[in-house]
């Protein structure tokens, strides 16, 4: 079982058009309606493939009960916590070549009392086997920067690996803490190691730096630069061909999916995050990936890092 939580979550639709004009009325060509933040991404793709999960989240507003009612057609098993305030509503504009433009609300006021709920309704979610707890996304107003570290310091002692997915103060106060796995992409490595990541190098230096802040392992999303993962094992890094982009949105959300499925460490859960990852670039909004949609071939992991090289791709 691996657990998701998402303090931040939302109602996201994802409008195709065939270029964005700013200040222009535009037609779309395709739209469609997606359960959306971090976390509950995760647990889509996880659910998708037939993996067992628990999605623990914030509930408000009419935004929540649609984010409900999404999540139940897609057989998903959600903690919803009600909140007095309404969750996000977002909006995504993606043009023919793959760009992604996203619109996105700041997300509902949570109250000191709906913070302590939050946090008692994860600890109540990891009963009896489970594997993972995956803290993702960004804090909506009312949590405190030190949110996550708190939390991950709570789970301590649980039984189950916890992984922060995050950005901003959030990921750098939950440094400290411990978590099992990190999963920034190269800007959110960057900001967390404080110094810029142009070459794979840099970055297996900076994940070798969060290590030493206590953090298990680095798995890194690179975009089209592919994946890094620096562990106690060493670093490990590939890419994945896809021909056809269609949205980026919620490819990184896949490609952790794919790696916790994938057992959460080493080089066979790398090929698995790369496969789910590419598969989602592949497919229109944040719509996360089948195994019908993965395309194992097209993951090439490398022998050794080649340090040298130039990071080029956008991060995801």
């Amino acid at each position: 079982m691996i657990i998701t939580f998402t303090p931040n979550p939302s109602v996201d639709r994802t409008v195709e058009v065939d270029g964005l004009v700013r200040g222009a009325v535009l037609r779309a060509t395709a739209t469609r309606v997606d359960p959306g933040g971090k976390g509950v991404n995760v647990s889509r793709a996880l659910a998708a493939a037939g993996c067992k999960t628990r999605a623990v989240l914030p509930s408000g507003g009419s935004e929540g009960l649609q984010l409900g009612a999404l999540l139940e057609i897609e057989g998903i098993d959600v903690v919803p916590v009600p909140i007095d305030g309404a969750i996000r509503a977002n909006v995504t504009v993606v043009e023919p070549d793959g760009t992604t433009t996203k619109l996105n609300e700041l997300g509902p006021d949570i109250s000191a009392d709906e913070a302590a709920a939050l946090v008692a309704a994860v600890e109540a979610a990891v009963t009896g086997p489970v594997d993972w707890v995956a803290c993702c996304g960004s804090l909506p107003r009312g949590l405190a920067d030190d949110f996550y570290a708190d939390l991950v310091r709570t789970l301590a002692g649980s039984g189950a690996r916890v992984c922060v997915d995050s950005s901003g103060a959030p990921l750098l106060a939950a440094l400290d803490a411990g978590p099992d796995l990190l999963k920034p992409n190269a800007e959110e490595l960057a900001e967390a190691a404080g110094h810029p990541i142009r070459t794979l190098g840099d970055a297996v230096a900076a994940a070798e730096a969060l290590r030493a802040r206590g953090v298990g392992a680095v798995l890194a999303s690179l975009g089209a630069d592919g994946a890094l993962l620096v562990d106690a094992d060493g670093a490990h890094h590939g890419e994945a061909t896809v021909l056809n982009p269609r949205s980026t949105v919620g490819a990184g959300d896949a490609l952790l999916a794919g790696f916790l499925a994938g057992g959460g460490a080493g080089p066979h859960a790398l090929r698995e995050a790369l496969a789910w990852g590419a598969a989602a670039v592949s497919l229109p909004g944040s719509r996360m990936p089948t195994p019908a949609d993965l395309d194992h071939s097209s993951v090439r992991l490398h022998p050794s890092v080649d340090s040298n090289r130039n990071l080029e791709g956008q991060s995801s």
